[in-house]
């Protein structure tokens, strides 16, 4: 990859979940572990990560700017979760949602992070009553897109033609690249197979996926077998919450993309993901001019609990080898 590109390297520290749950990794830990592989971003999700949240003390504050300082790192994305069922009997009001969006903007802010990612599920009308917030705070509000949604997809659309009319410079897009994945990841598969499912119609499910059959088709198609269990129909079933978009998409979206989720299941020992084509990806990112941060986002550690330990600190190593790899550096 010759083309000059200003594109950066960062770690979500989502893909830590395992080490920070069991106590092997403090917060520091985590931000020390990404400055190890030479990612200079940061994205955070405070709501797991920060005691006390969402009460931030000036203490924490000054620890937070001192640890960024010491590892060379600086706060890229804030993880926000709008909580509508925060109450047992009643969704939250408008009011409630919008209330809770500016307190997230007002710590991202606090924290020095410049884009808040919210989720598939934050109501379009929460965004529109934020946008003046996020403007007064200076943090851009990205929409997660995250398989089974992507790009085409009404829900998506609807969003995107809000951003295109209003012209907001404060709201945009932080493409998922589950959304690209091409095969079924091999971890997935092969905890089926441990599971008890048949290998023979795993490997099916997997081939039809990957040669673009319909998935509910090939859903159908499992149920109907004889001689499939339980555990291949669940599979069958997974089959159909992942999808393929050709990564050229990416080109049409360019102007609206704040930040982007390097997500990965697995890096072998040749430092590929065998599901999702990040060269492919990579290059029209490139090519379209993208200047922001690509974070890892290590989502592989679920598959392999039942028969080994995780080791989230390896794979992110390998994946910003990845990154580093493709974006020539």
């Amino acid at each position: 990859m010759n083309k000059q590109h200003t594109i950066k390297r960062g770690v979500s520290l989502y893909s830590f979940q395992e080490e920070f749950f069991t106590r092997k990794l403090s917060l520091e830990e985590c931000i020390a572990e990404v400055a190890k592989t030479g990612a200079t971003g940061i994205e955070l999700l405070p709501e797991q990560m920060i005691k006390g949240f969402p009460k931030i003390t000036d203490e924490f504050v000054d620890q937070w700017f001192g640890w960024m300082d010491k590892y060379g790192t600086e706060p890229i994305a804030y993880d926000a979760f709008l909580d509508t069922k925060l109450f047992p009997n009643r969704l939250l009001t408008l009011d409630e949602s919008v209330d809770m969006m500016v307190r997230d903007l007002k710590i991202a802010n606090k924290l020095g992070f410049k884009v808040l990612r919210t989720l598939v599920s934050t109501p379009l009308e929460v965004i529109e009553k934020s946008l003046p917030y996020a403007e007064e705070y200076g943090v851009k509000i990205a929409l997660e897109v995250h398989a089974p949604f992507t790009f085409g997809t009404p829900w998506f659309e609807e969003r995107l033609e809000y951003i295109i009319k209003s012209g907001t410079k404060w709201f945009g897009i932080m493409p998922d690249l589950g959304i690209f994945v091409k095969r079924m990841a091999p971890v997935m598969e092969q905890r089926y197979v441990r599971d008890g499912g048949t290998p023979e119609i795993l490997k099916f499910v997997s081939d039809n996926y990957a040669d673009g059959v319909n998935k509910n088709e090939t859903y159908e198609a499992v149920k109907k077998m004889n001689n499939a269990n339980e555990i291949d129909i669940k599979y069958a079933e997974l089959a159909t919450h992942f999808v393929y978009t050709d990564p050229k998409i990416l080109k049409d979206y360019m102007p609206y993309i704040m930040h982007v989720h390097g997500k990965f299941y697995e890096i072998n020992e040749s430092y590929q993901e065998p599901s999702i084509p990040y060269k492919d990806i990579i290059e029209v990112l490139i090519e379209g001019g993208y200047e922001g941060y690509i974070d890892s986002e290590y989502e592989g550690n679920r598959h392999i609990q039942d028969f080994m330990e995780v080791d989230s600190v390896e794979q992110v190593r390998r994946h910003q080898v990845l990154l580093k790899n493709i974006l020539g550096e």
